[in-house]
């Protein structure tokens, strides 16, 4: 397993740039920044997939140029759904990209690296970077096997809850049996014989009435 550039860079991006969004409460200047730092990392292997020779070239001599331009094409993408404003999101883009350029630059020249084990470290991070954001870094940065792999969170119900929704559960079925009980069961041939009385009954009212005239 290659080594996890997603979190080292996490890391990095915290320890060097604690004041990026630092206005905003913790966990939504982290969700950002994991966009961030996922969309442009997937740029860089989607980047490298296509002409590995290039980005090679930029990783081991970043080029601010190169940084300004990527950082636009991601940010100015309609398929680029995030919260910040766009100023804002494009200074933040080519902040944590150059970071992370500086960053495997380091690692290149202090680790030996070359063009073939770059390769195996940045084309290993697609396990590291599967569901880490939302789909629309991966349809931006065009990483689409990766649509589709974040968990989606599920509403935890209490055990509170639960047991109420059970108790109701219990005394609904327990109220439906008393009502069922408390209703006199009416005997199917009763039902039948009905016409018959009826009809026995008038029979007796006419004798009845006919002996009182006679």
């Amino acid at each position: 397993m290659a080594f996890d550039l997603v979190q080292y860079f996490t890391a990095q991006i915290d320890n060097q740039k604690p004041e990026l969004l630092s206005k905003l409460p913790r966990s939504e200047r982290l969700e950002h920044i994991q966009e961030i730092n996922t969309l442009t990392l997937g740029e860089l292997i989607r980047q490298w997939r296509e002409n590995d020779t290039k980005v090679y070239q930029e990783i081991t001599h970043p080029d601010p140029l190169y940084i300004q331009e990527v950082s636009r094409h991601l940010t100015t993408s309609a398929e680029n759904k995030s919260a910040l404003p766009l100023f804002q999101l494009e200074e933040l883009t080519s902040t944590i990209f150059s970071l992370q350029l500086h960053e495997l630059k380091q690692l290149h020249d202090t680790g030996g690296l070359n063009l073939s084990s770059v390769r195996e470290l940045l084309l290993g991070q697609i396990e590291h970077l599967s569901g880490q954001s939302d789909d629309w870094v991966w349809s931006t940065n065009q990483l689409i096997e990766l649509k589709g792999s974040k968990p989606i969170q599920q509403e935890e119900l209490s055990l509170e809850a639960t047991m109420k929704e059970f108790n109701h559960m219990v005394n609904q079925s327990h109220t439906d049996t008393e009502h069922t009980a408390s209703t006199p069961a009416i005997p199917a041939w009763s039902k039948v014989l009905e016409p018959a009385v009826a009809v026995i009954i008038l029979w007796f009212l006419y004798s009845a009435a006919c002996k009182m005239f006679v």
